[in-house]
């Protein structure tokens, strides 16, 4: 299959994948054939690696654009660049593991929407079992919250699944947290 037809058979199936022809062909027309036909860039051969990272890093901003997406996610002292994966708390730099960030990335997508257990299973392919995604999600609040007992950033849907506190988003108390904020009962009874 010519690079023509695979482009084609791409932008075809996946309408908003972005795309990035590396060629040793360096005429006009195959250029602008190729940019016609749906890709998002084209990058001619001899490169350097910080220029195709750096065309891929605006690829992903486009697409995220695209989406009605911002290429940094921030809530409530956490931010998650999704272009670079890069995941911050208070400006300071939070290692996680492939899988931890996949879901996070899953939970900013849809920031403010309550995600089934089996949306974010599938989503991230992991086992059916939903205590693979307790653990994980166990694991991300210890890295993000800065208590993870009473979580204000990745909340718990009782019975369903869990949601990613969107930035226009208010924060929630938790019960335990509203009964310790309550007042004491003073006075006399009746």
């Amino acid at each position: 299959m010519r690079g023509h037809d695979l482009l084609r058979t791409i932008r075809a199936s996946h309408p908003g994948l972005p795309i990035l022809v590396l060629s040793s062909r360096d005429d006009e027309g195959g250029k602008v054939e190729a940019l016609d036909l749906g890709a998002d860039d084209y990058v001619t051969k001899p490169f350097g690696m910080a220029e195709l990272l750096a065309r891929l890093r605006a690829a992903l901003r486009h697409q995220l654009a695209a989406q009605g997406e911002r290429p940094v996610f921030r809530v409530d002292g956490l931010s998650v660049d999704l272009v670079r994966r890069i995941v911050k708390v208070d400006d300071v730099e939070v290692k996680l593991t492939p899988r931890e960030y996949d879901f996070l990335r899953v939970m900013v997508l849809y920031a403010g929407k309550v995600l089934t257990h089996a949306q974010l299973m599938n989503a991230v392919s992991v086992s059916s079992e939903p205590q693979y995604l307790r653990v994980y999600m166990r694991q991300l609040r210890q890295k993000l919250e800065a208590d993870p007992e009473r979580p204000r950033i990745l909340l718990t849907e009782t019975g369903v699944g869990y949601r990613l506190r969107a930035p226009d988003d208010e924060p929630t108390l938790d019960r335990r947290a509203a009964n310790d904020a309550k007042p004491p009962v003073t006075g006399t009874s009746r």
